[in-house]
């Protein structure tokens, strides 16, 4: 099942239950009648094939089920922030947020505008505060209505992990782990990765969203990816995020096949050839920056900013450029003749490699074996 489909008062009052210990207590924690509370569980036992308590004559002990979905659960009803909130209007508003219109929404959530509209202004009614606004005939998100919506995208995914936890307790290694892919991981370390990870858990899906570290941290935030694998930026980016570091990377300069530099080079050579380079601000950029700076005079020119690998691969074998890249970003280009290392950067220019996820992110136990593979591969890699 899809984690919106759940009933959201169902998930509370089987959370209450798991803390309070009874269904009286739980009823009057959640405002609802005992026979509610008990018809809620009961349904949401038979939505998840599991049974989440034992009934006994001093009250509901939690199954190992229940002590599994319970946190999941907490989280997501602390970051959807009211109990009059539903699961349709969860699936309408995220949907709208991701498509920027009620049309693309609607066709998006597979319901009727008219129906998104209602839900989209009852959720509006239910948390006290504007979603969103017209402008012309699209619409842009109130500040309270994007922090909503990053609220409902995290909610979602403790209700996704919820729900991987309890497909592995039933023996089913299912489920899905989202990986953000930044360029330098992309050529050799996150393909061994995935191959090392499903050659024991082949029924897990791996979603392989590829951008630059810009383009994937907001849906890393959201909890729309679980993990970025690439060059680390400096604490500055926020505590919300966690790094943790698995290797140093030292760039080299690379030129097509017979470059004029490939036979040697000094400062001067350098400056008098094109490079390709990311833009400013990418660590790569900052990288090269510092080489030409502990080198002395004026930086080159930088005609082309780019961060796609195959585009500066053909403009580096069609012309006269230099780059700056890691060996293994170009391997078979390198191997094949087309590309010439013309030597490493000179100076102390080296990027770290890691792992980034949100700070309060509590992994399944699949997204930990996930990493595992990871770093696995970085000691084969590294040895």
């Amino acid at each position: 099942m899809s984690p919106d489909q759940f009933n959201i008062r169902h998930l509370a009052a089987m959370a209450a239950v798991v803390e309070q210990g009874s269904v009286s207590l739980a009823a009057r924690s959640v405002n609802l009648t005992q026979p509610a509370v008990t018809q809620g569980i009961a349904k949401l036992e038979a939505q998840l094939g599991l049974p989440l308590f034992e009934r006994q004559p001093g009250g509901m002990a939690p199954t190992e089920a229940a002590g599994r979905l319970a946190p999941r659960v907490e989280a997501a009803l602390r970051l959807i922030g009211s109990s009059r909130v539903t699961a349709a209007q969860i699936r309408a508003f995220v949907a709208l947020a991701r498509a920027g219109s009620y049309a693309a929404a609607a066709a998006e959530a597979g319901v009727t505008e008219p129906s998104l509209h209602r839900a989209v202004g009852d959720l509006g009614l239910a948390m006290g505060y504007r979603l969103a606004d017209r402008r012309g005939r699209g619409l842009v998100l109130t500040r309270q209505g994007a922090m909503l919506a990053r609220r409902l995208r995290l909610a979602l995914a403790e209700l996704r992990s919820g729900l991987d936890d309890l497909a592995e307790l039933k023996g089913q290694e299912s489920g899905r782990i989202v990986v953000g892919a930044m360029p330098l991981s992309r050529a050799r370390l996150l393909p061994r990765a995935i191959a090392r990870f499903r050659a024991d858990f082949p029924r897990v899906h791996i979603n392989v969203h590829e951008g630059s570290h810009a383009e994937l941290v907001g849906p890393l935030r959201d909890g729309e990816v679980d993990m970025m694998i690439g060059a680390l930026r400096d604490r500055s980016i926020g505590q919300d995020l966690d790094q943790r570091p698995l290797f140093e990377d030292r760039p080299t300069i690379l030129a097509r096949a017979g470059h004029p530099l490939a036979k040697g080079w000094d400062a001067a050579a350098l400056r008098r050839f094109p490079w390709i380079l990311p833009p400013e601000g990418a660590p790569l950029r900052r990288l090269w920056q510092h080489m030409f700076e502990a080198l002395g005079g004026d930086l080159p020119q930088v005609p082309i900013e780019c961060g796609s690998v195959m585009t500066i691969r053909e403009l580096l074998v069609g012309g006269d450029y230099l780059t700056m890249l890691s060996v293994d970003q170009l391997a078979l280009e390198l191997d094949a003749g087309l590309v010439a290392d013309i030597g490493p950067a000179p100076g102390a220019i080296s990027r770290t490699i890691g792992l980034t996820t949100r700070a309060d992110w509590r992994p399944t136990r699949l997204q930990q074996r996930f990493m595992a593979a990871v770093e696995a591969e970085v000691g084969d890699l590294n040895s």
